[in-house]
């Protein structure tokens, strides 16, 4: 049975949508019932990408507002809130019920609410005599967003600055783990799984595994809990594991310029909830939906940028194709005699054309979406030259450095700001060691572009911290190390640990091996160290050998921000094992490398770097 998390979420919200009344095969509830939705911000883009209007009709939703609008009375209806529970939130649900706005209240929270919360809302209810107005109150465990089948995040804005932020002390450090470990809890507990979980030694991955490993374990205890009614798949045997890494696991790829389809697109148009916005010829702005019910956008979305645009023109050929062959069949035949059996077989023709019609349409439509798609991205590749910037990331990656001069030459050239800071970076990790003399003319080169060079900074500081510490003899070392916890709130051995072999000769990413050895569980230098977590399993048998694997499922978390081409490197991996393994992928949020350099300038200026920081903008 595979996990189909976008499946599983979806299940959830339509009970949901039905009063939580059991759901029919056709997905309606048995009895209709009118009603109004509420959502906050959060929850809104939780059903975005799940839900279109039309579902919400077909579940009886006539109406649906943000839960901090002011709204009028509707009598006789009841209202379905889905919400975090959160003060403000719990204060206007009190606000709302003692106006009597609906006739009564579903109340649904997006994780599980605390008690105090509860009580506030009983209390506020009770006071203002409408808690008979309340028919329920759910801890629905929905708290994360699922863009396609395998792909989730916990949209938990700048998660990479809070956890490396010198400045943070260890009580926002536990706020953050604790907020990352409650959102996993929800998908873990819409999946109703519970894992293996493994992850590399020390920082904000081993704190998340940990405390998601003890969170499971205490949940496990009740009776009733989420995990039992896993049915068949949870009494196998086969588990999945989950695999847990930090963004300082492999940061290039977070910044990194890509030419593969669906990665570029997020990266130059920003892909958001799976919408995006281009400008069209004639001036105005068009929007278009990207998910798994475009077949194209399925089928291509990891190809490179060329081969996605041969393909648009293979599939319009073949559309032409298809209509001449309706429009001949239903035609007629030039100069032929008029007989009853050409009339016979004409009809069955033009019956064929009006069932094939709107699947030609369709496949127009899709199409034309591409094409402009595609003309847009042609547009940006060509002005910025992000081809070129590709490619000579990848190859500095793989080479582990770069000719001076065509250095250089790319930071005078094309591109944006933010194109050329990229590339700076990646110049910066690549590279074997640093040369001062070639690192300053870099420095040069982006402030004659005017870039702000703060995280550019940030990243050389990490990087002479860690050649300081590799280098350094053990006494010494022990320095560096006091002073880099302090500085990070975190140990920082693995930042940028092993930046030379990111990319092995057939382009593979670091996580993508990892994960690979993790899931075949076989023994292997690169993971002997990784801790394993089995939630499951008393504390003191840990280390059993069924928790090593093999695996057929496995699901991938990065916190401090993931991609589309880690998500696209997995989907790879997962079609590559024989047989066919499954893999999930999901992140704190998702980032182009602008949002994720944003996030590195400003750990530049908090670690007070600013000297070399010019104020002009990124853009």
């Amino acid at each position: 049975m595979a996990l189909n998390l976008r499946q599983k979420q979806t299940e959830c919200i339509i009970r949901m949508l039905n009063l939580n009344q059991p759901v029919n095969a056709t997905g309606t509830a048995n009895e209709e019932v009118y009603k109004i939705l509420i959502y906050d911000k959060f929850c809104q883009n939780i059903l975005s990408p799940l839900i279109h209007v039309k579902d919400l009709r077909k579940h009886g939703v006539t109406l649906y507002f943000l839960v901090d609008k002011d709204r009028k009375p509707v009598h006789d209806v009841p209202a379905v809130y889905f919400v975090q529970p959160s003060q403000i939130n719990v204060q206007r649900i009190i606000a709302d019920a003692s106006c009597s706005l609906y006739d009564s209240f579903h109340l649904n929270f997006s994780s599980s609410i605390a008690r105090p919360l509860l009580e506030d809302l009983a209390s506020g209810t009770l006071n203002s005599e409408s808690i008979h107005r309340i028919s329920k109150v759910h801890d629905q465990y929905l708290e994360f967003v699922t863009l396609e089948d395998n792909l989730f995040s916990l949209a938990q804005k700048s998660s990479y600055v809070q956890l490396n932020d010198p400045s943070a002390g260890d009580r926002e450090i536990e706020e953050i783990i604790e907020k990352i470990v409650s959102g996993l809890f929800c998908v873990l507990a819409t999946l109703a799984v519970v894992p293996v979980i493994r992850c590399p030694r020390g920082g904000p991955a081993e704190m998340v595994a940990s405390a998601l490993d003890q969170r499971l374990r205490d949940h496990l205890l009740s009776k009733n809990n989420l995990f039992s009614e896993g049915g068949g798949f949870m009494s196998s045997f086969q588990r999945p594991i989950l695999c847990i890494f930090d963004r300082n696991f492999e940061l290039a790829i977070g910044i990194q310029h890509d030419f593969r389809y669906r990665p570029l697109v997020h990266d130059v148009l920003g892909l958001k909830l799976n919408r995006l916005s281009v400008q069209e010829e004639k001036g105005g702005m068009k929007s278009y939906e990207l998910d798994s019910s475009d077949p194209f956008w399925v089928a291509n979305g990891s190809l490179e940028f060329p081969e996605v645009a041969v393909e648009i023109e293979t599939q319009l050929n073949k559309y032409k194709k298809d209509v001449d062959e309706v429009n001949r069949r239903t035609g007629g035949t030039d100069g032929a005699e008029f007989d009853g059996t050409d009339l016979i077989g004409n009809t069955k023709h033009l019956m064929n054309a009006v069932n094939v019609l709107p699947e030609l349409t369709e496949r127009k439509q899709v199409i034309d979406k591409h094409t402009n798609i595609a003309t847009v991205l042609l547009g940006e590749i060509k002005e910025r030259a992000l081809d070129s910037y590709a490619k000579k990331e990848n190859d500095m990656m793989v080479r582990g450095g770069i000719d001076r001069n065509e250095l250089l030459g790319v930071l005078r050239g094309k591109g944006t700001k933010m194109d050329k800071l990229r590339f700076a970076i990646i110049y910066l990790i690549s590279s074997d060691s640093i040369n001062q003399a070639e690192v300053e003319s870099v420095e040069a080169a982006l402030r004659e572009s005017e870039v702000d060079t703060c995280a550019f900074q940030y990243v050389k500081k990490i990087k002479s911290l860690n050649v300081s510490l590799a280098s350094a003899n053990s006494a010494s070392r022990s320095n560096i190390v006091d002073w880099a916890e302090k500085l990070y709130g975190q140990s920082i051995s693995a930042v940028t640990a092993g930046v030379k072999n990111l990319l092995s000769s057939d382009r593979q990413l670091a996580l993508t091996r990892t994960v690979e050895a993790l899931v075949e569980g076989k023994p292997n230098p690169e993971i002997d160290s990784y801790l394993v977590f089995d939630p499951r399993a008393p504390k003191s048998g840990a280390g059993s050998s069924h928790l090593k694997g093999p695996f057929k499922e496995a699901m991938v978390f990065m916190i401090g921000g993931g991609n589309y081409v880690e998500y696209g490197s997995l989907l790879e991996l997962a079609q590559r094992q024989q047989p066919v393994k499954h893999i999930i992928y999901g992140t704190t949020e998702i980032l182009t490398g602008v949002e994720f350099v944003e996030q590195l300038t400003l750990l530049g200026q908090k670690m007070g770097l600013e000297s070399t920081c010019a104020p002009t903008s990124t853009h």
